[in-house]
């Protein structure tokens, strides 16, 4: 297994260390180690593109990963009332969508869309949102909506881009 995709496969591991921490009253601990995730993010697609090391792996794994993390955060955030439950409904089903889609067009054999500019903005918000919240600064909530919404904005552009991939063909 390269660095990169070890990288990703860490941010599995992050995850129940989150919820153990939140759960356990621990906010700031359970931050960083969402911070820690982030910041692993970034870097599995930077090693991997720099060393030539991309993978169909790393590509099926790190998207599953991040959206499985964001995911347990806003479910973690649901329990603790931090945020409506509108807005876990909103994310979870686009997320989920987004899981399923992705595994159902990696197994037909389609071509997928690589994260873009709007994808990260997206991310950078959500974490963003995320980080107000954990530290009890206003507003937090309000940015997380803001990212929903390019979160759809985001998914419509991915969809174009896709059909437009594997039309060609």
């Amino acid at each position: 297994m390269n660095v990169p995709n070890m990288l990703t496969m860490s941010r599995f591991v992050l995850i129940p260390l989150f919820l153990l921490l939140y759960f356990n009253d621990q906010s700031i601990a359970a931050l960083c180690v969402l911070l820690v995730a982030g910041f692993t993010d970034f870097l599995d697609g930077y090693i991997a593109r720099r060393s030539g090391q991309v993978t169909v792996t790393g590509s099926m794994l790190d998207p599953l990963a991040d959206k499985l993390m964001m995911l347990s955060v806003i479910l973690a955030l649901l329990i603790k009332n931090v945020i409506p439950l509108a807005a876990f409904v909103v994310m979870a089903f686009r997320e989920l969508v987004m899981i399923i889609g992705s595994a159902v067009f990696h197994f037909r054999g389609l071509k997928t869309v690589p994260a873009n500019v709007f994808g990260k903005a997206t991310t950078v918000i959500y974490y963003a949102a995320i980080t107000l919240m954990f530290v009890e600064l206003p507003g937090g909530v309000a940015v997380l909506w803001c990212g929903i919404a390019l979160s759809f904005a985001t998914s419509f552009i991915y969809f174009m881009k896709f059909k437009s991939l594997n039309r060609a063909s």
